[in-house]
């Protein structure tokens, strides 16, 4: 995909309805392997009108990550059900010569965890994080699976998941004992339940964005798949999404007990507090072979990056982690 200009986004809009739109400056934003984003300045009736483009970005895409156009489908459908997303504007068409991808409403407010984590001006966004992301994700987990019967939503039991994870860090050549360890602690526990829900799969601190009244959009729905709700409670739950507010376990600004039950009043199942357990063991070796693969990009010469590289070394961090969770139930 080449770069998008001005001329051509403003085309885009036009074959979506805006024909009294222009726009007039796209700046690139930092995104992460799976998009190219940019924030596109636009005019229409005379009026500002700031809105988000996403592109697929060339090559080294996750496995499993859905195509834009159902990941747009999936965000309009999750606002429909209330759950608070930027309003899509237009999906990319294969004339448009962008690739693909689409265009968003841009909200207002702050997508960098840490600033919105430990700022003073954010207290009471934080106070109000934990009952809102309940809310959500019980608001998400009761949409019935009939309703995106269309889209290419992974599925699949947890055993086969688990088989793919352990597979994917065989591949590597490396043998850690923690890892190792982790993998036989969830091959007793995991099971091999069936889906019954739509998981977001990426539902942390990192992936909203947040105003002084706390969770104003919902990110990053590249990864969502057909699964069990409580991985998207334990994913948000994994120590490297507080970025270093680790004494509050969920996501950096909660308690889990307080999510667990803002979740079952929210409408949500009962909470499982093993269960959920496990689904935080489980995030967190996620985490950590995300944090091998990336090392290994750069070892092995396929992106030589160093951002990789140190991402690479937090190996370490995760298998601490997994020692804490495992031996402790807590980190």
């Amino acid at each position: 995909m080449s770069e998008p200009s001005p001329a051509a986004v403003t085309a885009v809009l036009a074959r979506a309805g805006a024909e009294d739109a222009v726009v007039t400056r796209l700046v690139a934003l930092s995104g992460g392997a799976a998009s190219a984003t940019y924030a596109v300045d636009a005019r229409r009736n005379g009026a500002e009108w700031p809105l988000i483009l996403q592109c697929a970005a060339a090559g080294d895409v996750p496995a499993g990550a859905l195509p834009k156009a159902d990941q747009a489908a999936l965000q309009m459908l999750a606002g429909r059900h209330g759950i608070p997303v930027a309003d899509v504007v237009a999906v990319l068409e294969p004339g448009d010569g962008l690739g693909d991808g689409f265009m968003m409403t841009r909200i207002a407010g702050e997508a960098l965890a840490p600033r919105w984590l430990k700022g003073e001006g954010f207290a009471a966004a934080r106070a109000a994080m934990t009952g809102q992301c309940a809310a959500v994700l019980a608001r998400l987990h009761q949409v019935p699976l009939a309703e995106v019967a269309g889209l290419a939503l992974p599925a699949g039991r947890v055993d086969e998941a688990l088989a793919r994870m352990t597979a994917h860090y065989r591949s590597f050549g490396v043998h850690s004992p923690v890892f190792d360890l982790a993998f036989a602690w969830l091959a007793e526990r995991s099971g091999a339940a069936d889906p019954g829900a739509i998981v977001h799969g990426d539902f942390r601190s990192g992936n909203f964005i947040v105003d002084e009244a706390g969770l104003a959009a919902v990110l990053d729905w590249e990864l969502a798949h057909l699964g069990e709700g409580a991985e998207d409670l334990g994913w948000l739950c994994v120590n490297a999404w507080r970025f270093g507010v680790w004494q509050r376990p969920v996501g950096g600004f909660g308690e889990r007990e307080a999510l667990y039950d803002a979740y079952a009043a929210a409408g949500g199942a009962r909470v499982d507090r093993a269960r959920a357990h496990m689904w935080e063991v489980w995030g967190t070796l996620r985490w950590g072979l995300s944090c091998l693969q990336l090392g290994n990009d750069h070892v092995s010469g396929r992106v030589r990056s160093v951002e990789r590289a140190a991402i690479g070394r937090r190996v370490s961090e995760v298998e601490l982690d997994l020692v804490h969770l495992i031996r402790f139930g807590d980190i």
